[in-house]
């Protein structure tokens, strides 16, 4: 007879195989189409607020990798707050201005020049929507639930509202100037330029080795014949000289020449010798560059003027000689590395790129290409030029003329650092909880090193600066002018701003006594755009209700520099305590190899591939298995063991769902009545569920899952399931021990549906689909009421024997392993095993009945005996071939006499 059908094995039409990339765009249409979010967060209303602030990727492009990452943990780390029952509404963010997207609607064939720049920005405002747009969609894909129906963007209205609103109280407050820094600088336009209107060229430049008279040495140097050496391929900056810069952690040679006693990179030497055509050479000592700060030279060209020796952290060994000229009014590095050592901001060429008057007769009138020449011939008149070459190299541009442009200071606008320094560092030290720990370091050097942040840009796409100058140049800087184009932006939006006239903008019957004629000028300036998303705390927190400070904000290590750190400034500025209570970040994703991904190499990964191959559960369980704290990795082969790893957790719900098939919540047996192994089961998944809290209390996911699937892997499939099939399977249907046994797998299903929900949200969801235990059940997973701690008496006994017990189940398996390996048994139901216990698991006996089915064994036989028996761990044991018949059925063994019509008694009874 065929026993095959009279067993009830398991059903479920939950399938093996995920077919993710298939299922889940089904479920992204649900959520979407039955508003799940909203039902989400509307579920927790009144409870306890955790304001989680998301940083807004910039909107341009596909999200790539690094982006899923930090958006997939960011939903998870949400759906586990939500699911601890706190109100999580979350409004997602996109960065929409600044030069990219400037840059790109060129590049489809929008002619800037041609058009008006209210025009212009019309045209961004387009192409930024539809990148957000599209990005949605990619993050929609990957299962994220969030207020996409109400997102924050930078442009929109009521964000640049109160963009000025915070700009207004900072300039108010003293917090905003004007000043001076080296911007790019058009002569032949007579107009600084954005990087968008800059192309780049290659032209042939003068390059030359200057040498400096040391002035005063400070006591280190002997004679008055030391000089050090600079490099430059603009000679006519040199009349601009205020510094000679050192890296400080650098080593620096005095070497005598003919030429003198030269100061230049000790690893340089050699080579610069050859280059300056020097015979003599001999090192006469080795500095630090630090050693050497503070010295003074004599400018080579002005005699009456002294430049200072520096350290910056910006020389390289690259090229020249590891002293770099140093001119404050013609580059960043220069600007602020002098602004460090408190030097002026000077310069000497004027709007046309002329050499002003301070450069003296020679030069005065000259262009700045003549005067390279001019300044060349000087300074080897005057025995100061060791060196000129000529070099083609590439070289910045007018985009418009076509001419070559320089870098020249002009006046930008500023927000004060030092007046909000110590403020910010306390901040940091004493109020935000940093929970990468290097992180606070970080940040605080960066505040305590950083100086005034510039917050103007010479660019047409972003937030105007929102100053009016009276006709004597005095900028208008009163709450009265900010509040009204506050509203002005919330009711038109920043275009405004560029569509009408100052006297449209300003308040109505404005008048000023520094315009006695009623004369204004507004700014033709925007702001960074990191001012932009570092007052999204304003623009979304305040703004829509949700409060200020937010519990966490969690954004990529870059940020320290970034988001974090702008944030910071602005919101401290506006609302004396930092816009975060804590802050957490996750390192960039690399390649399986641990190199950076670039397009030149090759090696990028593309999420949307990923998802579209494995599925987006299998990427959301990557992003919570890695240690996303540190830098990750991903490829195939890592994908491969997270799919393998993923089937490994589908499979065991699966086991649980089809066992359950026949089960209902009227079947459940009270735990009191259960067997003292189903308890300590339900006592282990207390376990579970405690660390499982506790690791995603902390943001520690790779450890939520990994007690996960340990869990399934090393209990609950490896021992419990394994066992119980045989009572699942052949026991009659409405058998008690059957019903206690399914009910262990009831309460296991349920929780775990609940605890992989945050990860696996698609999986999940379709686990819940099928569950059919419950007379009701919520709508979606994610309604469902949390998991909560079973209730088992004895709950620490229970754990400490069959914890013994397992030892004492590894020790029998290793003797049943020998079996098998000797091929004297194919399998383990057909041994017998007998076992001496150790005085220290004594205990264990009360087991004995239940060993033979808990080992999956024929018979176990205990005895005070053991000879004949191998030493264990825990007993002495010995594991042999059982003489007995197999019950067809069953396929458990037994004496011939044991049997009734062929059959075991269990059988034959559920066969009646």
């Amino acid at each position: 007879m065929d026993y095959k059908n009279t067993l009830l094995m398991p059903k479920t039409d939950f399938e093996m195989r995920g077919k993710l990339p298939t299922k889940e765009p089904k479920y992204v249409q649900r959520w979407q189409d039955t508003n799940m979010y909203e039902k989400v967060v509307k579920m927790n209303e009144g409870k306890e607020h955790f304001v989680f602030h998301d940083g807004p990727p910039y909107a341009n492009g596909n999200m790539h990798v690094g982006h899923m990452l930090n958006k997939i943990i960011k939903d998870i780390i949400l759906r586990h707050k939500g699911m601890e029952g706190y109100y999580v509404p979350y409004i997602p963010g996109w960065d929409t201005h600044g030069l990219p997207i400037e840059n790109a609607i060129q590049k489809l064939g929008v002619d800037r020049k041609s058009m008006s720049t209210a025009a212009f920005r019309e045209k961004c405002y387009e192409y930024a929507l539809k990148q957000v747009e599209k990005q949605m969609e990619q993050c929609y894909r990957v299962g994220t639930f969030a207020d996409y129906k109400h997102p924050y963007l930078t442009l929109n209205k009521e964000f640049e509202a109160r963009q000025v609103e915070v700009f207004g109280k900072m300039a108010l407050d003293g917090l905003i100037f004007k000043g001076l820094k080296p911007v790019y600088w058009s002569p032949s336009s007579e107009s600084a330029l954005a990087e968008a209107e800059v192309e780049y060229h290659d032209v042939k430049s003068p390059t030359i080795y200057v040498k400096f008279k040391v002035k005063d040495s400070k006591g280190l140097l002997e004679g008055d014949d030391n000089y050090f050496v600079i490099w430059t391929t603009t000679p006519w900056t040199i009349p601009a000289n205020l510094a000679i810069c050192l890296n400080p952690d650098y080593t620096y040679a005095l070497v005598k020449s003919e030429k003198g006693n030269l100061i230049v990179l000790e690893e340089l030497v050699d080579s610069l010798w050859e280059t300056f055509k020097l015979e003599e050479k001999e090192v006469l000592k080795t500095f630090t560059g630090k050693e050497l700060e503070y010295m003074t030279c004599v400018h080579p060209l002005y005699p009456e003027r002294e430049s200072l020796v520096i350290n910056g952290d910006h020389v390289t060994t690259e090229s020249g000689t590891g002293c770099v000229h140093t001119a404050s009014g013609f580059g960043e590095d220069d600007f602020n590395i002098c602004k460090k050592y408190n030097l002026p901001v000077y310069v000497n060429v004027d709007e046309h790129g002329r050499m002003m008057e301070d450069c003296g007769e020679w030069l005065a009138g000259q262009y700045v290409d003549d005067a390279n020449k001019t300044v060349t011939m000087k300074l080897d008149e005057l025995g100061m030029l060791l060196n000129l070459t000529f070099i083609t190299h590439s070289y910045p541009h007018d985009w418009r003329t076509k001419k070559p442009i320089i870098f020249r200071a002009t006046d930008q606008w500023f927000c004060s650092i030092d007046k909000i320094r110590d403020k910010l560092l306390d901040e940091i030290d004493n109020k935000v909880e940093w929970l990468n720990e290097w992180g606070q370091v970080r940040i605080h050097n960066m505040i305590r090193d950083r100086q005034d942040w510039c917050i103007s840009r010479q660019r047409t796409w972003g937030v105007p600066i929102p100053i009016f100058y009276c006709e004597d140049g005095t900028p208008i800087m009163e709450k009265e002018v900010f509040d009204h184009i506050s509203e002005l932006f919330r009711e038109y939006g920043s275009n405004v701003w560029f569509e009408r006239d100052e006297k449209d903008l300003l308040p109505e019957g404005y008048t000023n006594e520094h315009s006695p004629n009623g004369i204004f000028k507004k700014e033709k300036d925007i702001m960074d755009v990191w001012f932009d998303s570092g007052s999204s705390h304003t623009g979304v927190l305040i703004e829509r209700g949700l409060g200020y400070p937010a519990d966490l904000y969690f954004e990529g290590s870059d940020q320290y520099r970034g988001w974090f750190n702008s944030s910071l400034i602005v919101g401290t500025a506006a609302h004396g305590q930092a816009p975060y209570k804590t802050v957490l970040s996750h390192g960039f994703v690399l390649d399986g190899k641990g190199n950076k991904m670039s397009k030149s190499l090759g090696n990028t990964v593309d999420p949307v591939k990923v998802v579209n191959q494995y599925g987006a559960d299998i990427l959301r369980l990557w992003a919570a298995s890695v240690d996303y704290q540190s830098d990750v990795r991903i490829s195939k082969e890592i994908m491969k063991g997270i799919s393998d790893n993923y089937r490994k957790i589908r499979n065991t719900m699966r086991f649980l769902l089809g066992n359950l098939n026949d089960f209902t919540s009227a079947d459940v047996v009270a735990i009191k009545d259960l067997e003292e192994v189903d308890q300590f089961m339900l006592a282990k998944l207390n376990e579970l569920m405690k660390d499982y809290k506790v690791a995603m209390d902390h943001y520690n996911f790779a450890d939520a899952v990994q007690s996960i699937t340990n869990y399934f892997t090393n209990l609950l499939s490896s021992y419990y399931m394994d066992f119980t099939k045989d009572v699942l399977y052949c026991n009659k249907f409405n058998d008690t021990r059957r019903r206690q046994i399914q009910t262990v797998l009831y309460h296991h299903a349920k929780t775990m549906m609940k605890l992989i929900s945050p990860i696996l949200v698609f999986t999940a969801e379709e686990l819940h689909d099928h569950w059919n235990c419950d007379d009701h059940k919520e709508e979606s997973i994610f309604l469902e009421a949390a998991p909560t701690l079973f209730e088992v008496e004895n709950e620490e006994a229970i754990v400490e024997k069959f914890t013994r017990f397992l030892a004492l189940r590894d020790d029998v398996m290793k003797a049943l392993e020998t079996l098998r390996a000797d091929k004297i048994i194919k399998s383990n139901m057909e041994a017998k095993v007998t076992i001496a216990l150790k005085d220290e698991y004594k205990e264990l006996v009360s087991l004995q009945d239940s060993m033979k089915q808990f080992f999956i064994v024929a018979r176990v036989v205990l005895t005070a005996d053991t000879e004949g028996l191998d030493e264990y761990e825990t007993s002495f044991v010995k594991a042999e071939k059982f003489a007995g018949t197999q019950c067809p059925r069953c396929w458990n063994y037994y004496e011939e006499d044991e049997l009734v019509d062929g059959l075991c008694p269990r059988c034959a009874d559920a066969m009646k």
